[in-house]
């Protein structure tokens, strides 16, 4: 029972929860709903309400059963608040004003000043509640009366009536027999207790006593009708219908007359109704819950009436961001892998094995023939310029589309120019018979003279293809051009290694630097996204935390629950492909340092900008992500990524009118399951609308009208004496019943 009383009372706080997210008037009728029904979870109490039009012996039927004049009936005309009848030791009376002043007397005498109706049948505006205590066994077991206003008089009233019913776990409809179901106490059965859960209802019919025996044979007939077609829900053997002359009964029980109030019906309608009361109270949860699901829907469409479009917007704000970002990934990790794959083609070009397999015996030979600055210029730099280029295009392609850091100039300058000291001539240089002394035609050399000159340069070729200079230091003494061209070799041998060892080290920092440049940074979320990403996430905490409340008590739903939205995780981040390192970058030693520290002072050939300074351009906007991707053909990759940003998915994915298309079909399919689904409906709802005299396309406000002007002008009671109109009467009405019945449901 503990544990009961616990699960009501966290549904009663989810309930309460979900009506602040919804942020309903205080007035709204949702709302007051939401807090009757809350406070009536957790009480207790068994509240019996006694509910009617007004002049129907409400009150007077409740002092019967108490035994006393405890409601002075005499005193009040009309009952002008909702009274509630508890136990107590003896008679007293409390009212609470909304000021929050507490009235306590002895006695109900109290009643006439602040419990009816004024001279305009208005009723007081500053009551907040009105309690009786009576000392009655029934009321020991912890069961309430309520007395309620009469109904049918003023649209206070019937609000104040219709809040207050929510709160009653068993309900006494009070009839008049001589005017039985009126067209305000059929709306009523409808309107403020079928929709609205409440089904525990027994009917008491009144003034009976006041009829003709052959009238009160024909009403008993119409009552058994009635109660019949009211799908009550009281404990398997109980009627829901009674007979009870209020009046009488009160006169009995005040003076002692058994018989007399046996006659009245009272007697067996109390029997009736302890045995109701001591089977429903145990098993209250079973009484209220069917109300508390009713309000519990209302809430839950209101609250998905918020929900959706919110999750909508939002989701396509996620979706444009995310193809955005993904595009400039895809973009990011494209051009870091050409850029690496330049860089390492850049490193191996400098690495010093390569640069002398390629370019020692060229440049030893231009050295030799005094053309080293021309070889340097259409040779080295030349293949050198292209390789950067290649290198640094990336990065501006990268500053282009990303527009982070501007990407600086790869320079790698050319060390000074090989500096070779002769040896001293010997006296005989005529010697060209040694083998691998071969002149090579036409070159004359840039110290040595005539032949003399062309042997050295033969002598470069040969040293180098028959690798010469590892002989060993006892062979026959070398000839002088063999010497020259060991001190050539030798030169341009250093000026390599100290240009690979310079180039490698400024690579190795170029590539750092670079990074800064292949990256981009993921936009701050806007304020108002973010904003409503909270809203979001509260109604969705607060639907589902209903829902799961309402599962503890065994209430059903068709609902599922929302899932978590993920949190907008890459604001203010920036994302930078990683490329693997090659290791190989030597460190940079002291000659090189020395040399770059003197570069400014020596004449070396610099390679200049091998590209123009990128034009700045403004932030890309979405629709131009793809042009870009047209304009850059960077290799196949890229030209299959444009492919799928050009496929159907991707279209529908990024096409501005999508998310439209979405709600369109969304829309379309609940129009599509709210539609009948077989034809036999589609002819019973046709036929509904032509029986209520109404077009296919009226509203429920429609419906309810000719509903009502249909009752009045068809209703059994207007032909009672006359036999068989009345039987039409009613045959009519079972159809507009009908019909009514399944517009309503439709």
């Amino acid at each position: 029972m503990q544990q009961q009383y616990k699960d009501y009372k966290d549904l009663a706080d989810s309930l309460k929860s979900a009506s602040a997210l919804l942020n309903l008037e205080r007035k709204s009728q949702l709302h007051q709903d939401i807090i009757t029904i809350c406070n009536h979870l957790v009480n207790p109490s068994f509240r019996i309400a006694v509910f009617g039009p007004f002049n129907h012996g409400k009150s007077t039927l409740l002092n019967a059963m108490l035994g006393n004049r405890t409601l002075p009936i005499d005193l009040i005309p009309t009952t002008g608040a909702a009274i509630t009848v508890k136990y107590g030791s003896d008679v007293r009376t409390r009212i609470m004003l909304v000021d929050g002043k507490e009235i306590y007397r002895s006695g109900t005498e109290v009643l006439q000043q602040f419990a009816i109706l004024d001279g305009n049948r208005q009723m007081r505006k500053d009551i907040a509640s009105v309690e009786v205590f009576c000392p009655h066994p029934f009321l020991e077991t912890g069961v309430e009366f309520l007395d309620l206003p009469g109904t049918n008089d003023r649209d206070e009233q019937d609000n104040l009536v219709r809040e207050e019913l929510l709160s009653a776990d068993l309900v006494i409809q009070l009839l008049d027999a001589r005017k039985l179901m009126t067209l305000g106490e059929r709306e009523n059965l409808r309107d403020w207790l079928l929709d609205r859960g409440i089904k525990t209802v027994i009917f008491v019919a009144n003034f009976l006593n006041l009829l003709e025996p052959d009238e009160q044979k024909q009403v008993q007939n119409r009552l058994l009708f009635v109660a019949e077609s009211f799908r009550a829900e009281l404990p398997p053997g109980f009627s829901n219908l009674y007979r009870v002359d209020a009046l009488p009964a009160l006169r009995a029980r005040l003076k002692g007359d058994v018989a007399a109030a046996n006659s009245s019906g009272l007697a067996a309608f109390e029997t009736a109704l302890q045995n109701i009361v001591g089977i429903l109270q145990p098993n209250r949860g079973t009484v209220r819950l069917p109300r508390v699901q009713a309000i519990a829907s209302q809430i839950q469409l209101s609250l998905k009436a918020k929900i959706d479009p919110i999750a909508i917007e939002i989701k396509s704000f996620d979706d444009k961001e995310n193809t955005k970002i993904e595009i400039k990934r895809k973009a990011a990790d494209l051009i870091s892998k050409g850029f690496t794959t330049s860089l390492r083609e850049l490193r191996n070009w400098l690495a010093l094995p390569n640069l002398l397999t390629k370019y020692q015996a060229d440049a030893a030979v231009a050295l030799a023939e005094n053309h080293f600055k021309v070889w340097q210029t259409n040779t080295l730099k030349k293949d050198l310029t292209q390789l950067q280029f290649a290198v640094v295009k990336w990065l501006y392609q990268a500053y282009e589309f990303f527009q982070e850091e501007r990407p600086q100039d790869l320079i790698i300058a050319f060390p000074s120019e090989p500096q070779v000291i002769l040896p001293s001539k010997p006296s005989n240089t005529d010697d060209l018979s040694e083998p691998g002394s071969i002149a090579v035609g036409g070159g004359i050399g840039w110290l040595l003279g005539g032949p003399v000159g062309a042997a050295v340069v033969g002598s470069i070729s040969y040293l180098l293809n028959k690798n010469i200079q590892k002989q060993d230091d006892q062979l026959a003494k070398e000839s002088y051009h063999q010497e020259v061209a060991k001190l050539c070799i030798t030169a341009i041998e250093d000026y390599l290694s100290g240009f690979s060892s310079q180039g490698l080290y400024i690579l190795a920092e170029y590539e750092q630097k670079a990074e800064k440049v292949i990256c981009f940074e993921i936009s701050q979320e806007p304020l108002e996204i973010t904003k409503k990403r909270e809203s979001l996430q509260q109604l969705q905490n607060g639907f589902n935390q209903l829902l799961r409340e309402l599962e503890k008590v065994k209430i059903s739903s068709t609902h599922q629950l929302y899932k978590d939205i993920p949190k907008y995780s890459n604001s203010n981040r920036k994302y930078s492909p990683q490329p693997k390192r090659v290791q190989t970058s030597p460190k940079k030693d002291t000659g090189v340092k020395q040399q770059q520290e003197n570069t400014p002072k020596n004449t070396q050939t610099k390679v200049e900008s091998v590209s123009p300074p990128p034009k700045a351009s403004p932030s890309l906007r979405p629709e131009e992500v793809e042009a870009k991707f047209r304009d850059w053909e960077l290799n196949e990759e890229i030209a299959r990524m444009k492919a799928e940003m050009r496929s159907p998915k991707a279209c529908r994915q990024t096409s501005p009118g999508s998310q439209t298309g979405k709600q369109q079909n969304t829309t379309q399919r609940n129009k599509a399951s709210n539609q009948p689904k077989t034809q036999t409906e589609k002819d019973k709802i046709t036929r509904a609308y032509s029986i209520l005299g109404l077009q296919t396309n009226a509203s429920l406000a429609e419906v309810k009208q000719a509903y009502r002007n249909l009752v009045k002008k068809w209703h059994p009671d207007l032909f009672v004496n006359q036999p068989q109109l009345q039987k039409q009467a009613q045959e009519k009405m079972h159809l507009v019943n009908e019909a009514y019945t399944t517009l309503s449901d439709k």
